[in-house]
């Protein structure tokens, strides 16, 4: 039925693909981008897009993997927050590492958008040039290791715990389920992301209310009474750097974003979307100051308190599947920057080698669990802040923000694949 259009075109002196509605010609360079495109992504059109998947898919895949390091088991939130008293560490929260969140999420998501980096080697290639992208990956590595290990920790735990599992069976079975994440891809993992995020606000939502009916009084209390510290501000900033870590890593999900409002207002969003249940649950524990500062694990401590036996097995499968989310998340980032020195020699990467890498990281991440979750936070943690800080975060909010004002605006009207380098 087409047969005659190009020739129809050509005599018109109109290009072939143009005009509303045309077929884009099957050029050898564009079966080339779908075929050896990293994870056999789909590149998407208008009509593919939705609005979540614009808008709010990005902001639930940095809480997804947010979570488990950043306030899974609850040490993290005492650690940063809760030492600054319940009111110190509420302005810390949400007047410090939200607003640094929306910030550098819109400016780094924009970047991706505008220059086609969906991963991490080819966005800092972007934004610094030369092989400034080796420092961001040996830190990301460090910190990868060091997530893995408190998910590691924390998986056998709930399990051994909650339902008297042997702990190797629950480091075990976390690994199966993220080999299996990981192995599928993109796609799947996006899916897994996006549902389980609504199970999880779902959960957290659910716990506050249950703390409130159980001990608002106390809440209400500690938060009128006790004093906030002095170093809010600094913990605040502190917070927000190691966990916007994992932005670069996760940028595969700006395939769906195809203009600058779609990606500043994805970036505006993270920060409120991945704070949220994070923020319930800090409520929560202000109500058990400063008893909870001396708790390894101070979801048990809460959970203990409420007394509920099903409503602690729905909390820790919900935040077992939260671990998952993390781990595979993470690693999915290290096999995208992999498969894009796949893609740029026309090669496909093994979906086998994705599997390997995933298992090995996880195996060297329970290893180093054995150091012990609380020392794993405390000092671990601090550390990559300062890194991050120095490698990501200040490089996007200054050189990033000149490239881009530089750069304007100018994209595809649609998402693309990656541009690779």
């Amino acid at each position: 039925m087409f047969d005659g259009e190009p020739s129809r075109r050509a005599s018109a002196g109109l290009p072939c693909g143009s005009g509303p509605g045309r077929l884009r010609a099957r050029t050898p360079a564009r079966v080339a981008a779908q075929a050896f495109a990293p994870e056999n992504q789909i590149v998407s059109t208008p009509t593919r897009r939705s609005f979540f998947r614009r808008y709010l898919l990005p902001g639930f895949v940095f809480q997804s993997v947010v979570i488990a390091g950043g306030y899974g088991t609850g040490r993290e939130l005492v650690e940063f927050f809760l030492t600054q008293g319940p009111r110190g560490g509420l302005m810390a929260m949400l007047l410090v590492s939200t607003v640094i969140w929306s910030l550098t999420c819109a400016v780094t998501f924009d970047f991706a958008r505008r220059f086609s980096s969906y991963d991490y080697r080819t966005f800092f290639r972007r934004l610094l040039g030369g092989r400034w992208w080796v420092a961001y990956e040996a830190a990301y590595l460090a910190f990868l290791m060091l997530v893995l290990a408190v998910i590691a920790a924390a998986a056998g735990s709930i399990l051994e715990e909650t339902f008297g599992i042997n702990y190797a069976v629950g480091v075990l079975g976390m690994i199966a389920a993220i080999g299996y994440l990981v192995f599928r891809g993109s796609r799947t993992i996006e899916r897994f992301f996006a549902g389980w995020s609504f199970v999880l606000y779902a959960v957290f939502i659910l716990f506050f209310i249950l703390c409130f009916v159980s001990f608002g009084g106390e809440i209400s209390d500690r938060f009128a009474t006790v004093q906030a510290g002095e170093g809010w501000f600094l913990a605040g900033v502190r917070y927000a750097a190691y966990n916007l870590a994992t932005i670069p890593g996760l940028l595969f999900v700006m395939r769906h974003v195809g203009t600058r409002r779609e990606a500043v207002s994805a970036g505006l969003l993270a920060g409120p979307i991945a704070i949220i249940p994070g923020l319930l649950f800090y409520l929560a524990m202000a109500g058990q100051y400063p008893e909870i500062l001396d708790r390894t694990v101070p979801a048990n401590a809460l959970l203990e308190t409420l007394g509920m036996r099903w409503f602690q097995l729905a909390f820790q499968l919900a935040l077992f599947g939260t671990l998952i989310e993390t781990g595979a998340g993470m690693i999915h980032a290290v096999n995208e920057r992999v498969a894009a020195v796949y893609a740029r020699s026309q090669a496909k990467m093994p979906a086998g080698l994705r599997t390997g890498i995933g298992v090995s990281l996880l195996a060297g991440g329970a290893l180093i669990a054995r150091f012990g979750l609380i020392d794993l936070i405390a000092r671990g943690y601090g550390t990559m802040t300062w890194v991050f800080l120095a490698v990501y975060v200040l490089p996007v909010l200054t050189i990033g923000v000149w490239r881009l004002v530089r750069a304007g605006p100018t994209s595809p009207s649609t998402p693309r694949q990656a541009t690779l380098s």
